[in-house]
């Protein structure tokens, strides 16, 4: 199909997993404790997804083999690492955050060469990881040391890609294959993670409060477009343009969150957090695999 005709979903599907991370730094510097910023953007997106299930009068699965598994893609896709993430960004930038994110297919390869019994990469692969090891050492500035509080939060944002790379690994072995469409699926998967983070966010983050109009804004977009629509234009993309073409948002999206927080947040870009994201980009794509890939969400 021409490009003409996907590019436009293209362009706004990265600029939405792009900004999510501003606005996760807009919800927690008003005070929303990352575990409800995560719960409200579930919470968001799942009535958005399932809304749409409804208008397309699409049948919900109810074998429980669909629910078990989308219960447990949930946790690894959406639960943990948006966890993770908004807990990162109340320590770091959230230009830093997107840098981050990007390491997101690097951890997916590693976790599907374990789980595949020991399978060993060829030497593009193994350059890839490589540069991409060298690619988050050069973001991370390690010649001149990080204070506690940088550290910190880029583990656990390091652990929020992991998470993605755990999950999009057994979303390919367990979930990908029943034949449910994308959409339902989504709505299934995101309505599990809000559930989950209803279970845990009061516990481990007390009861919810009004974080401002800004900050409330700020959610609504996180949630409804970012973890809602989102799924949408990309199965779009995959269905108009093929999903190699689709996978390459991951390569768009670390700009987007890059500029944005620079414009938007005043956040500074230091040359070693440009030169380490196209270290890390250059990586994913030397690690890129011929077959399907699955993009991930921000």
């Amino acid at each position: 199909m021409a490009v003409r005709r996907w590019w436009p979903g293209f362009v706004a599907l990265s600029a939405i997993w792009g900004a999510s991370f501003a606005l996760i730094k807009i919800a927690v510097d008003a005070g929303v404790p990352p575990a409800w910023v995560a719960l409200w953007r579930c919470a968001l997106g799942a009535a958005t997804l399932w809304a749409i299930l409804l208008l397309r009068r699409e049948p919900v699965p109810r074998e429980a083999r669909a629910w078990g598994h989308s219960a447990v893609v949930a946790v690894l896709l959406n639960a943990a690492p948006f966890v993770l993430f908004s807990f990162g960004e109340t320590r770091i930038s959230s230009v830093l955050a997107g840098v981050w994110n990007a390491t997101t297919p690097l951890f997916t390869l590693l976790f599907a060469l374990a789980s595949k019994g020991g399978e060993r990469p060829g030497p593009r692969r193994a350059a890839g990881l490589a540069l991409g090891f060298a690619g988050v050492l050069v973001v991370l500035g390690a010649w001149r040391g990080l204070g506690a509080g940088a550290l910190t939060g880029s583990l656990a944002c390091l652990g929020a890609a992991a998470c993605y790379g755990a999950g999009f690994t057994y979303t390919r072995r367990h979930l990908s294959g029943l034949p449910h469409s994308t959409t339902c699926l989504a709505a299934l998967q995101i309505g599990c993670a809000a559930v989950e983070l209803a279970l845990v966010a009061p516990a481990v983050a007390g009861a919810p409060h009004r974080p401002g109009a800004g900050a409330a804004l700020a959610l609504l977009v996180l949630g409804a477009l970012g973890t809602g629509v989102a799924y949408i234009l990309n199965l779009n993309l995959v269905r108009a343009a093929g999903a190699t073409a689709a996978a390459t948002v991951t390569y768009v999206t670390p700009l987007w969150s890059t500029a944005l927080g620079a414009l938007l947040l005043a956040e500074p870009v230091g040359w070693n957090t440009v030169l380490g994201g196209l270290l890390v980009v250059t990586a994913v794509a030397l690690t890129r695999s011929p077959v399907r890939p699955l993009p991930r969400p921000a």
